[in-house]
């Protein structure tokens, strides 16, 4: 039916644009619309003419539908990411160059088995990107990997405090070595001789764990991560000096982060 319509729609064109040669006589008239209809039914069967031109103006709306979709994705991405904290050496962790061209914001879950396994992956990341990349850490401990992971995300803080920013990757990266994860991969009563293996003053950690201080700065990772957009883990942002960003959600493989960091780069 449609292209019965534009059909008709061309013959009807064709006729009135021809129609100032013909108005003497109406019969000649009614000859020229059956030769015209025939002309352009010919063109339409044999020659493809009216289809080439309805697949360009399909092509078209596509083209512009696909770009209207990119930029509105671009605006959503730069809105989250407008809510993101800055990144403070003063108070975050961060691993390989704090000068770094390209960041990437990582929030995530001791106990989550995905966080788990995309661990390994960001290490090899940067270290197949030297100088160029810099790995900030953020909390985001899910309820139902409570109480094991909002402890483990504390320890790591602990350890931060006692032994630098060092001590945190360390703490961390032995955590996710060694956790089953899923809630209770990580036993509680392990915190303390983690520290302990790797040179922080058992009893000094020991009182930190205890006293909950930490605990609000685990809360204030989540919270932030909530309001950019988190709501799941591993999630986070992959930004570079000129505030373009890359949302990331899961454990991404790293060919497909290689890619987003050689985008950025650019």
């Amino acid at each position: 039916m449609r292209i019965m319509f534009l059909l008709r729609c061309l013959v009807i064109g064709v006729f009135s644009a021809l129609s100032c040669t013909a108005i003497a006589q109406p019969q000649d008239a009614d000859a020229l619309q059956e030769l015209v209809q025939q002309e352009v039914e010919r063109l339409l069967s044999t020659e493809g003419a009216l289809d080439a031109a309805i697949e360009r103006g399909i092509m078209r709306v596509l083209i512009k539908q696909q770009a209207e979709a990119e930029q509105a994705e671009q605006q959503r991405q730069q809105a989250k990411v407008s809510k993101v904290r800055p990144v403070d050496p003063r108070r975050d962790h961060i691993f390989g160059n704090p000068q770094a061209a390209i960041t990437f914001i990582e929030y995530s879950d001791f106990e989550c088995p995905f966080c788990k396994k995309f661990h390994p992956t960001v290490v090899q990341l940067m270290e197949n990107n030297p100088g160029k990349l810099r790995w900030v850490y953020r909390h985001f401990p899910l309820a139902f990997h409570n109480p094991g992971a909002q402890q483990q995300a504390e320890a790591a803080e602990c350890a931060a405090e006692l032994g630098g920013n060092d001590a945190f990757w360390e703490y961390s990266d032995f955590i996710y070595r060694r956790t089953g994860a899923g809630g209770n991969g990580f036993p509680l009563a392990n915190l303390r001789p983690l520290a302990e293996e790797i040179g922080i003053n058992g009893d000094a950690f020991a009182q930190c764990l205890t006293s909950g201080r930490m605990s609000a700065r685990v809360h204030e990772d989540h919270a932030n991560g909530a309001a950019a957009g988190v709501s799941g883990t591993p999630s986070g942002f992959l930004l570079n000096q000129q505030g373009e960003a890359r949302f990331i959600v899961g454990a991404l493989p790293i060919e497909q982060l290689q890619s987003m960091v050689d985008e950025l780069a650019n």
